[in-house]
């Protein structure tokens, strides 16, 4: 049967559970996929970026450097800039919906949205964590007292707030629900859009078939969610696996797959918003057509 299979490897975002879902019910291989998980890449997101530029990013290391097939996922506005600067083609066939917010240490004199004014926020450089700031900040500060330090990924964020290196940090779930554990205090929180992001060799049944498989682990997180939260064990970075008695049974869901088609406008409203936090310089196609995936 394992033969009859098409080969595709996944680097998961961690910000949800449909992945691991699709895994352990054995949703890929109902749809045909042998899915072997990528965790070099998805352990590099999780980790330091320092000193990385973009296309030096592990994310962007299969493009770029070990040039290897690899199904990810990011936020609405760095799939769609990754496509863009040629990294891969955009899924649009579903997205998700995220959770997303800003924490502080308990001690911080920072209260309100207003008082992170000139505080450097730890994000990952160009990814959900980074353009999610100056998107949900500019409705209470002008965008250049809105700023940001490239930590990197969820592990380095979490890590560089505990350790003081940063005043405030950009989080994604697991983090919240690992900050809010922790007893870090959080300043906003809202929601934003994921997409997926595949190679230009993508076959149509490997792109189609992931994602009636996120959708059918969609549904059975639905159905029963409390069974599948001990999943997040798999997201949590190595060097907290054991730092805190964990209660995945408080973590929520997560991201959620939405299995509906994202409007071709919210293409132009991504380059719009890009040029203006300056974060346009490695745009170069910006035709929804081409840089999406056939559906």
């Amino acid at each position: 049967m394992a033969s009859s299979l098409k080969r595709v490897r996944v680097a998961p975002k961690g910000m949800g559970l449909n992945d691991f879902v699709a895994m352990q019910e054995g949703f890929f291989a109902a749809e045909g996929l042998d899915v072997e998980f990528d965790w070099k890449t998805f352990r590099g997101t999780q980790s330091s970026w320092k000193g990385l530029e973009y296309f030096q990013r592990p994310q962007d290391r299969p493009y770029t450097e070990e040039k290897q097939d690899v199904v990810q996922g990011a936020c609405l506005w760095g799939t769609i800039c990754n496509a863009s600067a040629g990294m891969g083609r955009v899924v649009t066939e579903g997205y998700g919906d995220s959770p997303w917010a800003i924490f502080v240490r308990p001690e911080s004199k920072i209260r309100r949205p207003e008082d992170l004014k000139d505080v450097p926020v730890s994000v990952g450089m160009r990814a959900g964590s980074h353009f999610n700031v100056p998107y949900r900040l500019e409705k209470y500060l002008p965008l250049e007292h809105i700023k940001t330090v490239n930590t990197g990924g969820f592990g380095a964020r979490l890590k560089a707030l505990l350790d003081g290196e940063v005043e405030a940090a950009s989080l994604l779930p697991p983090q919240i629900a690992m900050a809010e554990q922790l007893g870090l205090r959080k300043i906003i929180e809202d929601r934003f859009k994921t997409l997926w992001w595949v190679p230009d060799s993508a076959t149509p049944e490997v792109v189609h078939g992931y994602m009636r498989a996120l959708d059918r682990a969609e549904q059975a997180l639905e159905k029963d969610r409390a069974k599948y939260l001990p999943l997040w064990k798999l997201a949590v970075p190595a060097e907290f696996e054991s730092f805190y008695p964990w209660d995945f049974s408080k973590f929520g869901r997560g991201e959620r797959f939405v299995n509906a088609t994202l409007p071709r406008e919210e293409f132009n409203e991504v380059f719009a918003q890009v040029e203006r936090w300056g974060l346009d310089q490695y745009l170069k196609d910006r035709s929804p057509e081409t840089l999406s995936y056939p559906t």
